[in-house]
């Protein structure tokens, strides 16, 4: 993280007209500090699943050029008397546990993976818009406030 300070003239330019901070400005300050906190976790959340995203938009891609008779070199096709052993069978991963599921059913299984992870990462912007649109309004206030005195910049 790069840290700003404050040059000689501003120093000194800012040092003549001392602020008082009163309990109110030390409440916004506090309040930013704690939405920029609150930013820093929201963009990792967003990074990490955007990242998912990406992923399983990747093993659907991949899916979807497999061929239904063909074995994948990730799948087992385990041997049951009920099973038409040409059925393409895929490993899952549910919870910390793998299971064997026919194509079809494991490409419905990411189109449903896919939509809920592209209403969290819709769901954490949203979150993260209006926590930017909170922190630039105190941001506005402080700095009419102190002016030069005081760096939000994040």
């Amino acid at each position: 993280m790069q840290r700003r300070m404050l040059s000689r003239e501003d120093e000194a330019a800012v040092g003549g007209d001392e602020i008082e901070v009163r309990r109110e400005d030390q409440d916004k300050i506090n309040k930013f500090s704690r939405l920029h906190q609150r930013e820093r976790l929201l963009v990792e959340e967003l990074k990490t699943k955007q990242k998912d995203k990406e992923d399983l938009e990747e093993i659907s891609n991949e899916l979807e050029l497999a061929d239904e008779d063909e074995k994948v070199p990730y799948a087992e096709a385990p041997v049951h008397t009920y099973v038409d052993l040409l059925t393409f069978w895929s490993r899952y991963k549910i919870g910390d546990s793998f299971v064997s599921l026919p194509l079809p059913e494991v490409q419905e299984l990411l189109s449903a993976s896919t939509e809920k992870i592209d209403e969290e990462v819709t769901l954490v912007e949203e979150k993260l818009s209006g926590l930017r649109e909170e922190m630039q309004e105190l941001k506005v206030g402080l700095y009419a406030r102190f002016g030069r005195s005081i760096n939000l910049e994040v």
